[in-house]
Order: C-alpha cells, then sequence, then structure tokens
C-alpha cells in the first residue's frame, strides 16, 4: 500500500471530514482505489444495527463504499470527548497499535486517507496523540485549519511540532465554510511564514475544487 496521507487539524471542527471525503470522491473519480479510515469516532448516535459514525460513513461512501464500514471505522463510542475517553467510559482500551493495525488492514489501494480526531496533539489512545499514529503509520501529514480570523498562530504550531517530528507535511488547507472576512488573507500571510504549501477551499468547494486539490497534492 502505498503511503498513507494522514489528515488532521489545528482542533475539532476544522472540516477534516469534508476535506477527505472531497479528496477520497476526487481519487476515486479519476479511476484510483482508496481507502479510508476513520479508525475512533466518537460522537455517534445509536442506530439499529449498533453506533452510527457519521463521518466514516461519509468517507466510505465518497470512496465508493468498496469496504464494510466495520474496516473503515472499527471502534464507534456514543460520548462525544476524545476518542481515548470515549473508549475508557465505554469499558474498552484504546492503543496505538490496534489503532495503527486498523489502518493498514485491507486491501492494497492506490491511495490510503487516514483521518484523526481532532487536532495534531490531541489524544486518540491511551499511549498516544494522533501525531504519535501518524508516527507508527509512517504517513505523510495533511493539515486542516478553519479560515478564520485567529488561525494562523494554530497553524504554524502545528506546523512546528511536525517539524520537530520529521513528518512530512504536504500541504495547510484552509478550509472556509463560510466566506472569510474581507481584511483577511491568512493564505497569503502563512505563504510568508512558512514554506509548506498553503491552499485555499472556497466556501462549498464543489468536485472541480476536490480534483485540483489532488492534483496539487500529487495524489491523482
Amino acid at each position: 500500500m502505498t503511503v498513507p496521507l494522514f489528515l488532521t487539524a489545528t482542533d475539532t471542527g476544522a472540516g477534516k471530514t469534508f476535506v477527505a471525503a472531497g479528496l477520497a470522491r476526487a481519487l476515486a473519480d479519476a479511476g484510483l482505489k482508496v481507502a479510508v479510515r476513520k479508525p475512533a469516532e466518537s460522537g455517534c448516535a445509536a442506530g439499529e444495527t449498533g453506533r452510527v459514525p457519521a463521518d466514516a460513513l461519509a468517507l466510505r461512501a465518497a470512496a465508493g463504499a468498496r469496504e464494510s464500514l466495520a474496516t473503515v471505522c472499527p471502534w464507534r463510542y456514543p460520548a462525544a470527548v476524545a476518542p481515548d475517553r470515549a473508549a475508557r467510559l465505554a469499558g474498552e482500551t484504546l492503543t496505538l497499535a490496534r489503532l495503527a493495525a486498523a489502518c493498514r488492514a485491507g486491501d492494497d489501494a492506490d491511495r490510503l486517507l487516514v483521518e484523526g480526531a481532532g487536532g495534531y496533539y490531541s489524544p486518540i489512545a491511551e499511549d498516544g496523540l494522533n501525531a504519535d499514529l501518524a508516527d507508527r503509520l509512517s504517513a505523510d501529514l495533511l493539515l486542516v485549519a478553519p479560515d478564520r480570523l485567529g488561525v494562523i498562530s494554530g497553524v504554524l504550531l502545528a506546523l512546528e511540532a511536525m517539524h520537530r517530528r520529521r513528518r512530512p507535511c504536504r500541504g495547510v488547507i484552509l478550509n472556509a465554510p463560510r466566506e472569510p472576512a474581507p481584511e483577511t488573507d491568512n493564505a497569503a500571510d502563512l505563504r510568508r511564514r512558512t514554506d509548506v504549501p498553503v491552499l485555499s477551499l472556497p466556501a462549498h468547494a464543489g468536485p472541480d475544487a476536490f480534483a485540483a486539490l489532488a492534483r496539487h497534492l500529487g495524489l491523482s
């Protein structure tokens, strides 16, 4: 399997699933075999056949529903907290080894996209953070951040942490769920302060925007 791409963020709610699903769909539309993983998801509502992982369902559908939901997201918890705590509340223990093995499971896809939980330094297992899981997978990173006032500090801190861990970052994706204030230009300001590519997704980005993003990142 190819080098995984681990999607992480400056914080929760940055739009990781939106970006991951858009990329997965663009790659699948380009004829590539795409594997997606959200190995642990919390805040899952109860369904007829168990807990419903909304993020993982979106990723699976975007990739063409090639793999079972159990493969895409093996651990699902009701509490809307970090996965390690959600697992603990459910009487289970999540470890980096188990999460990494779940990410590597499955067939030999052309691309493997792994979505973390929360920010780069958010906990995801009893023995580690999202950053540690990315290290275990020897993954390249993609940092998603909301295009809003105040985001520059969070992006630069995350990039510094990645640099310290010697983990390659393919790019920073500024996600704009709504049009940013006209006075701001976070992309330009970040480009002045980092050599990592900084790319902007417009509000309501569609298939063409994600196809261009995939090409820019060298994924398609």
